[in-house]
């Protein structure tokens, strides 16, 4: 299949050219089975194979294993296909090294953990009755929680995180997040990522800790929430590290620049010098090697012109020689096809530049036999070297021996209990607390609005807005499926309105309107003692989020100044990114910035009624137009709103 894009056109020259390229490359087969199949038949049913004593040294294990595997086997390996493709016949038949779940593609809708487990199982079963048993590795997303699951714990996402400023947190959210994946029979998370969005137009932007590098490394600390720590006298450096049966393997992703793009345009191309790159985008990728990251995953985005997938100086020179970086390389979702414009328009093409680049397993999740045949042809043809092909197998076994997968292949059900447990939602709800960030309390010289009375001297108080009463609003994208959704029926939590219920005195009565037009507010200002306006964007994900204009959606604006002009109120935020506020500021008299907090709303009234006090600080610049974009800290020319690191402080109030 590959010879027909090879482009020999349609001259009689053209086709004797196909028939001597099909010729060599059948001959070259013949060679290549022989000596594989000559290799692996001492111990075809694997008895006395070293690479199955967990006794022997790990590099012992991967040789071993190494040098019975066919080409075959070995593409299999290399090979990372959907779920939805993956029965144990598949799996068996092809060798299949890895199957992902791609966001919202679940068992069943509403699937409850045991019936995670039983698929994994059902497709590992498929791996572990082929001729040498090496077990799949199964990766999922798992960027604020574990999404994709119903009833699963949902932190607030990154951008959040990194107004905390608190690398602990970080890693007990690490750890906590690896075990709800684990109680799915899930061993491998496609987490965190470390992009340093300088552009907040662009729409993974809440994927990103902060647009400051040196926050991201901070953060980078996740990573050792979902592996385990190193122990002190750990290991090579650079080697991937996983400690156990109740953490999963990391991927620092997407490497490198995906926060860059011109415009923050997803899958752009980041125009930057080499020291540019190196001193904003490459630091947290050293903090991630360091802590023994497993796997890197390769962006969608091009530096100066060149696409990260065919990027040989960057994943091979680079990460894997210069930064000593152990682990395998993945593609991002169909990575590869899109090497070329448009993707898929030569594929063998595609293939050659993105595995000679240094990408180790491919995310191929339904063109995978075509992915297979062409890799092997280009392996038999000389294309690509063996060795190339070693190495990328070399990576991905040592990640699986670290991992213990040939130990303990199969997923079992004493984790499940794991999965939204109170313990990791109040964890998450702490999250939430530390995350918002205060912008605004208090018009000039009037007295601060927050933290908020619990009782209400006139008995009444408003909550309005969209996104007061609407938890998958409060989640953001990559929550239960791949662009998130809004309302409350698509998984288990608490909205910002629940919270507010549950934090005010008994016998304040809290109203709820979404969208009160003016005339109620002006015959029931009186009323009210004060109003919580909870606005913001709609879930998105990758491209679709992509704002060039990044206004606060309608009706949100009117429902700011509509109620803002008659009852003294706080505006709460809930956004994957700075907006445009600079036209309501002045009506508002409190403003807090809440980012995408996730299943546990509790955590933002904790917060507004003085439980807590105020303590975030901004991960990123806050501008004051669009027109400003890109904007960061350190700029030549900063005129912010608020700038990075701004945040106000409040004290817990005493009840």
């Amino acid at each position: 299949m590959g010879v027909r894009r090879g482009g020999g056109g349609s001259s009689s020259g053209g086709s004797l050219r196909r028939t001597m390229m099909a010729a060599a490359a059948a001959a070259c087969l013949l060679l290549l089975q022989l000596a594989t199949s000559v290799a692996a038949l001492p111990m075809k049913d694997g008895g006395g194979a070293r690479y199955k004593d967990p006794k022997q040294p790990l590099n012992t294990r991967i040789d071993d294993l190494l040098g019975r595997m066919t080409l075959a086997e070995k593409i299999g390996q290399m090979s990372q296909i959907e779920r939805e493709n993956a029965t144990a016949d598949v799996v068996n038949k092809y060798f299949i090294g890895s199957v992902l779940s791609g966001g919202g593609s679940v068992p069943a809708k509403n699937a409850p953990p045991e019936a995670w487990v039983n698929m994994v199982n059902g497709m590992q079963q498929g791996a572990m009755s082929t001729r040498l048993g090496i077990p799949i590795i199964y990766g999922i997303d798992a960027v604020h929680g574990h999404g994709n699951v119903y009833k699963a714990t949902i932190f607030p996402h990154n951008i959040g995180l990194g107004c905390t400023r608190d690398p602990e947190l970080a890693q007990k959210i690490g750890a906590a997040v690896a075990l709800e994946v684990r109680a799915t029979g899930i061993p491998y998370v496609f987490a965190p990522c470390v992009a340093v969005c300088r552009d907040p137009r662009w729409g993974r932007c809440y994927e990103s800790f902060s647009e400051h590098p040196e926050v991201v490394r901070n953060m980078t600390s996740i990573i050792s929430g979902f592996q385990g720590e190193i122990p002190a006298n750990g290991g090579r450096p650079g080697a991937p590290y996983v400690a156990g049966q109740r953490n999963v393997a990391a991927c620092s992703k997407h490497y490198v620049g995906d926060g860059g793009t011109t415009d923050g345009i997803n899958e752009n191309n980041t125009v930057a010098t080499f020291h540019e790159l190196m001193s904003i985008h490459m630091p947290p990728y050293y903090n991630a090697v360091i802590r023994g990251v497993s796997t890197v995953m390769v962006s969608f985005s091009s530096w100066n012109g060149v696409k990260m997938h065919a990027n040989h100086f960057l994943i091979t020179d680079h990460l894997k020689n210069r930064l000593r970086f152990r682990g395998f390389v993945i593609s991002d979702w169909q990575g590869i096809d899109r090497i070329t414009t448009p993707a898929h328009a030569d594929y063998l093409l595609s293939i050659k530049l993105g595995i000679l680049a240094g990408i180790d397993m491919v995310m191929i999740p339904y063109t995978y036999t075509e992915f297979i045949d062409d890799l092997t042809l280009l392996v038999q043809n000389g294309t690509i070297p063996m060795s190339r092909i070693d190495d990328a197998v070399r990576r991905i076994l040592r990640v699986k021996f670290t991992m213990g997968l040939f130990e303990h292949p199969y997923a079992d059900t004493t984790l499940v209990g794991e999965l939204g447990k109170q313990e990791h939602r109040d964890l998450a709800r702490e999250a939430v607390r530390r995350s918002l960030v205060l912008l605004k309390n208090g018009k000039p010289g009037a007295k601060p609005l927050l933290p908020l009375p619990k009782k209400a001297s006139g008995g009444s108080i408003l909550v309005a807005g969209s996104h007061a009463d609407d938890l998958g609003s409060q989640c953001g994208g990559w929550t239960i499926t791949w662009q998130g959704l809004t309302g409350n029926n698509l998984t288990s939590g608490t909205t910002i309105l629940d919270g507010i219920k549950r934090a005010v005195d008994p016998a304040t009565d809290v109203v709820y309107s979404e969208n009160p037009d003016a005339g109620y507010l002006q015959q029931n200002k009186a009323r009210f003692d004060y109003a919580v306006v909870v606005v913001g964007e709609p879930p998105y994900a990758e491209t679709f989020g992509d704002n060039l204009n990044l206004t606060i959606p309608a009706p949100g604006p009117d429902v700011i100044q509509n109620v803002c002009a008659s009852i003294r109120c706080v505006v709460v935020l809930v956004s994957g990114r700075p907006l445009v506020v600079e036209p309501y500021v002045g009506a508002m008299d409190a403003l807090v910035a809440a980012w995408l907090p996730g299943t546990e709303g509790q955590g933002v009234a904790d917060v507004l009624f003085g439980d807590y006090g105020f303590t975030g600080k901004l991960s990123r610049t806050w501008f004051r137009s669009v027109e400003q974009l890109p904007m960061n800290v350190g700029d030549a020319h900063y005129d912010p709103l608020f700038p990075f690191g701004f945040g106000l402080e409040t004290q817990p109030s005493k009840y």
